[in-house]
């Protein structure tokens, strides 16, 4: 498969998207190098450091995403070899805004369907990054608005859903369930829903540091997908950073 993602694509948006985070850091780190040539030992000591601090969690968050967007194979999608055949397959792909992952999709799987849904509500998802990302890149042709309480598809339809960083924007816990039981209901009988994410864990806030907060603990996604009537089949760690869960309905997993 001939890739159509650009090197170093996953980091430069990063901070394309979030430049203001970047340019504000460094000028704190700036102001508190200077003020250390003024300040007396221990304290122009401790504005070093802190300053030093900064800077590697940055550092740190950075080569941490370089690592999982631009050099895992989380966007070479080789780990979907794991499942089932997709030759002439409905595929659903679902996201927040942001669409990475639909072209991929159809180059990797050219004999699917492809249905693709953008939950994106400028209401309820604020970030400035989310909205530069969406005059950066145009949505995938065909791309239906939905919400997240009602999928316009009939019962049984899809044989595989795809939330690829793109369910943790529903920040309510009762609206993922919600969502969820809307995807268990269009999801036919032995269909399966792929759902990656960061999780809430010490590798992500140990690569993050506090914005490990803005992804849910693994316990908060199992008590979405059971609430949803769906059971975990599989567990896929792409990285360290980053797990897919296989789900299937309660009662049809083998």
């Amino acid at each position: 498969m001939e890739s159509i993602r650009k090197p170093f694509q996953g980091v430069v948006n990063i901070v394309r998207f979030n430049w203001h985070f970047y340019v504000l850091s460094a000028a704190f780190v700036l102001l508190m190098l200077i003020l250390s040539l003024y300040l007396n030992k221990p304290f122009s000591l401790y504005l070093v450091i802190l300053s030093i601090i900064i800077t590697a969690v940055f550092v740190t968050s950075l080569l941490t995403s370089f690592y999982v967007y631009d050099l895992s194979n989380l966007y070479k999608l080789s780990w979907l070899d794991l499942l089932p055949k997709f030759d002439g397959a409905k595929i659903l792909n679902i996201n927040a805004g942001f669409d990475e992952t639909s072209a991929l999709l159809n180059n990797k799987f050219p004999g699917a369907a492809i249905t693709v849904f953008d939950f994106y509500d400028p209401i309820k998802h604020t970030e400035v990054s989310i909205k530069r990302a969406r005059k950066a890149y145009p949505p995938y042709p065909g791309t239906q608005k939905i919400i997240t309480s009602v999928l316009p598809l009939p019962d049984d339809y899809a044989d595989k859903v795809f939330l690829i960083l793109a369910a943790h924007e529903i920040r309510n816990e009762e609206e993922r369930i919600v969502f969820f039981k809307e995807l268990n209901r269009v999801l036919k009988p032995r269909g399966q829903v792929v759902v990656t994410e960061h999780l809430r864990d010490i590798p992500n806030f140990l690569a993050y540091n506090i914005g490990f907060l803005h992804f849910f603990p693994k316990r908060s996604w199992k008590n979405v997908f059971a609430g949803a009537g769906f059971v975990i089949t599989k567990e896929i760690k792409i990285t360290p950073f980053i797990t897919t869960f296989i789900l299937e309905k309660n009662g049809t997993a083998s």
